[in-house]
């Protein structure tokens, strides 16, 4: 998540916030890059698709900005005592061939001894500081428009426990896949000047601190916010990561939950990885990027509003 920040640097445009760390620096009145980092554990066997995954999600920064990614360094803890050579250059393969189809270049990285895997990418990237998204940004009579379905947190932890279908688990690989470049572009065409994606802090943590950091409150259609399938019967049986309950948890003194159950409010806490962008824009503009979301494969929807207030959620 991002925010303006009230530094002495002038150059420094936009500073870390909570949770999804990334910077913008201006070089002039035309270009600024973008800086961030981000890693995961493995969530699937699948090393070559683990990379593809963190690497999505880490670039995922750099298009919640607006911006497009120009270089990458590899981020790797490796237990080489478990874990072949051979398996992290499958991990580093999967990472490239996001790269390759994002147009950005990995230049090497670094590697440290850890017991626990992980992989991801230090990213920077360019924006146009005139076209900037920030969560700052969101604008009360904004219609908020969602470009991936919820969901991956309940996916990824029943594979975890052995119980999730395999149909479910490739729509959730492609979900996780898919860049959020697209995504941007439409965002911008449609007049964006507030946007987020939504990771680890789920859509109600994520846009929770979007509102307060914009001065402004968001009225959530529950019934429009869009879930991978299968992703419900999974949360069901139990399948709820710890972390969704921590986001909703953060998020509850300042949520009006209406008549809705909890497993309904759990499922927007849901914490995602590489999950999409959500944006705001005039009502008719949010409409027209529907249309070109649907049209470049992403499952959206328009899940709200943004009003007048203070910097709080509610669910009708």
């Amino acid at each position: 998540m991002r925010r303006l920040a009230p530094v002495d640097d002038p150059a420094l445009l936009v500073g870390a916030a909570t949770g999804d760390d990334a910077a913008v620096y201006r070089l002039d009145d035309d270009r600024a890059l973008v800086v961030t980092a981000d890693f995961i554990t493995p969530i699937v066997d699948d090393a070559r698709m683990w990379g593809r995954v963190a690497a999505a999600n880490a670039v995922s920064d750099v298009y919640a900005m607006g911006g497009r990614p120009l270089l990458a360094l590899n981020l790797v803890g490796w237990n080489s005592e478990e874990l072949s050579l051979d398996l992290l250059a499958e991990v580093l393969l999967g990472a490239q061939d996001i790269a390759s189809e994002a147009g950005f270049v990995i230049a090497g990285g670094h590697t440290v001894d850890d017991p626990e895997p992980k992989f991801g990418l230090a990213v920077v990237g360019e924006v146009a500081p005139d076209r900037l998204l920030v969560n700052t940004g969101f604008r009360a009579g904004d219609a908020l428009v969602l470009t991936k379905p919820l969901g991956i947190g309940v996916i990824t932890t029943a594979i975890k426990a052995g119980t999730a279908p395999d149909d479910v688990v490739d729509r959730a690989l492609a979900s996780m896949t898919l860049l959020n470049a697209e995504a941007a572009r439409v965002a911008l065409a449609a007049g964006a000047t507030g946007a987020t994606d939504i990771t680890g802090f789920g859509l109600l943590g994520h846009l929770g601190r979007a509102v307060q950091e914009s001065g402004v409150d968001a009225e959530i259609d529950v019934g429009a916010v869009p879930l991978l399938d299968g992703a419900r019967p999974l949360a069901e049986a139990g399948a709820i990561p710890g972390g969704s309950r921590r986001n909703l948890a953060w998020v509850d003194q300042r949520l009006d939950r209406g008549d809705h159950d909890e497993l309904d409010v759990l499922l927007l806490a849901d914490a995602q990885t590489s999950g999409g962008l959500l944006f705001g824009a005039a009502p008719a503009a949010a409409h027209e990027a529907l249309d070109r979301l649907e049209a470049s494969g992403h499952v959206a929807s328009v899940i709200g509003r943004v009003v007048e207030g203070d910097g709080r959620l509610r669910l009708v």
